[in-house]
């Protein structure tokens, strides 16, 4: 499944985003907000769990509590821009963290960090990352964790797809929801995503 979220306060904040004049602290707490409001969509299928609470008024309410374990996983480096915000929804989510570069020359991604929080087969796993350009980054992150963390139920959360990528993703892992904020136009031959919001973790770190 493939969700593109085109609500007003995304679309906004994602046109602060792509502006060339935007400064990092402007791009990243636009992200920030960005996120939470994915994440908003990406949770809603979580289930819950009916509990008894003590309110200032009674002394017994009905309450809830969501049932299903969270893991959050930030694709590197990009994907640590999205993952405090996402946090701050989800504090008792532990995190993970999978680290890839692309080969600027074959555009394929090459991994040099792996690190997962504890295995649970029954946790849903929210893979973090502000781009889906070829969906190589993506497809690799999500090959690993399926295979060294044998997780079975993951949830891709991005900013800027393009149809490349997405196709990529969705051919690689169709078990794999995908929530964007944007479907872009296409892939440069640079491998970059137009109109797209440049390099990601440069704009993020301040970078070039």
């Amino acid at each position: 499944m493939v969700e593109i979220i085109k609500h007003p306060l995304i679309q906004d904040k994602l046109t602060r985003m792509r502006k060339t004049t935007t400064p990092t602290l402007i791009f990243r707490q636009n992200l920030k907000e960005l996120t939470q409001l994915l994440m908003y969509e990406a949770t809603k299928h979580l289930k819950v769990n009916e509990i008894e609470i003590e309110t200032p008024v009674v002394d017994k309410a009905v309450g809830f509590k969501i049932s299903n374990p969270i893991q959050l996983v930030a694709i590197l480096r990009a994907g640590i821009g999205m993952v405090d915000a996402a946090k701050e929804l989800l504090p008792n989510a532990p995190i993970g963290y999978v680290g890839l570069y692309r080969n600027e020359e074959t555009l394929k991604p090459v991994k040099y960090y792996f690190k997962m929080p504890q295995p649970r087969s029954d946790a849903i796993v929210f893979v973090l990352d502000p781009m889906l350009a070829t969906g190589g980054s993506a497809i690799a992150a999500i090959d690993l964790i399926k295979k060294e963390h044998k997780q079975e139920k993951i949830v891709f959360v991005g900013i800027v797809g393009c149809p490349e990528g997405i196709s990529a993703l969705s051919k690689a892992h169709p078990d794999v929801d995908i929530y964007l904020a944007a479907e872009d136009e296409k892939l440069n031959d640079k491998g970059y995503i137009i109109p797209g919001l440049g390099d990601a973790g440069d704009r993020i770190f301040g970078t070039k």
